[in-house]
C-alpha cells in the first residue's frame, strides 16, 4: 500500500523551504518600515488637514482598505508596464519593463498597503496623546517640531505599538501572495516542491509550521518590547484628609 501521509517528508523538506526565507523577510521588513514612514506622513497630513493633500490621502486610504491585496498586486504588476509604455511614447524613451525586477512590484504594493492601514493606527495614536502634555511643552517654548519629536511621537508610539505589531504578523503571512508577481518566496517555493513530488499536504504542513514558528518569535519580541516601553500607571493622588483621619 502506498504511503498516504509521509510525516518524515514534512520535516526533511523544511530546509529547502527555508532557503527562500530571506526573500519573505525582506518583503516583510522593508514593507513594514516603509509602511510606517509613509503611514506617519499620511497621518500627519490628515490630522493637520493639509490643503489638497488631505483629500488625496483620504481617497488613497479608502481605496487601499477597500480593495483586496491580491488585486493591488495585479494592478501593480500589469499597471506599471502600461504606464511605462505611455512614458516611452510621450517622452521618446526606450525603457524596458523587463529591466524592472518583479520584486519591486511586490515591495511597492506591500509598502503602500501597509502605509494605508498603519496611517489609521498612527493617526488614532497621535490623537490619543494628552493635550495637556502638548500645551505644557509649548509653554516651555518648544517649537512644533520639538513637541512632535519629544512629546507626541514617544507617547503615540507606545499606544500604536501593539497594533503595529499585529500588522507585522499579518504582513508576514500576506507575503505568501507575492507569487502572483512571479516572486519566489516561501509559499511559492512550496508550490514548486509540491508540483514535483505531488505531496501537497506535506508541503503545506511544512509551510504552516514555518509560518507558525516565525509568528511565535515575532509575538515574543513584541511582548518583550511592549513590556519595556509600557508607561507605568501613576498612583492615585489624594487630596485632603481620608475618612480614617477624620475619625
Amino acid at each position: 500500500m502506498p504511503t498516504i501521509f509521509d510525516i518524515k517528508l514534512v520535516f526533511t523538506q523544511i530546509p529547502a523551504l527555508l532557503a527562500y526565507l530571506p526573500v519573505t523577510l525582506l518583503i516583510t521588513v522593508f514593507s513594514m518600515i516603509a509602511g510606517i514612514i509613509l503611514g506617519f506622513a499620511i497621518a500627519l497630513i490628515r490630522i493637520k488637514r493639509v490643503w489638497l493633500l488631505n483629500p488625496s490621502a483620504g481617497v488613497f486610504v479608502s481605496f487601499i482598505r477597500g480593495t483586496p491585496l491580491i488585486v493591488q498586486l495585479y494592478l501593480s504588476y500589469y499597471g506599471i508596464p502600461i504606464l511605462l509604455k505611455y512614458y516611452n511614447y510621450y517622452n521618446q524613451t526606450d525603457y524596458s519593463v523587463n529591466d524592472i525586477p518583479t520584486l519591486l512590484f511586490v515591495l511597492l504594493t506591500f509598502s503602500l498597503n501597509e502605509a494605508a492601514y498603519n496611517s489609521e493606527s498612527i493617526r488614532a495614536a497621535i490623537l490619543s496623546v494628552d493635550k495637556k502634555q502638548i500645551e505644557a511643552a509649548q509653554s516651555l517654548g518648544m517649537t512644533p517640531l520639538q513637541v512632535l519629536k519629544c512629546v507626541t511621537i514617544p507617547e503615540a508610539f507606545v499606544v500604536a505599538f501593539p497594533t503595529l505589531g499585529n500588522a507585522l504578523i499579518s504582513l508576514l503571512k500576506e507575503t505568501s501572495l507575492a507569487f502572483v508577481c512571479s516572486v519566489i518566496e516561501l509559499t511559492a517555493r512550496g508550490k514548486i516542491l509540491a508540483s514535483s513530488n505531488y505531496r501537497y499536504f506535506e508541503v503545506y504542513i511544512s509551510l504552516a509550521l514555518i509560518y507558525w514558528g516565525l509568528t511565535i518569535i515575532i509575538e515574543t519580541l513584541i511582548k518583550v518590547i511592549e513590556t519595556r516601553i509600557r508607561i507605568p500607571e501613576r498612583p492615585p493622588v489624594t487630596t485632603g484628609a481620608t475618612a480614617s483621619d477624620r475619625n
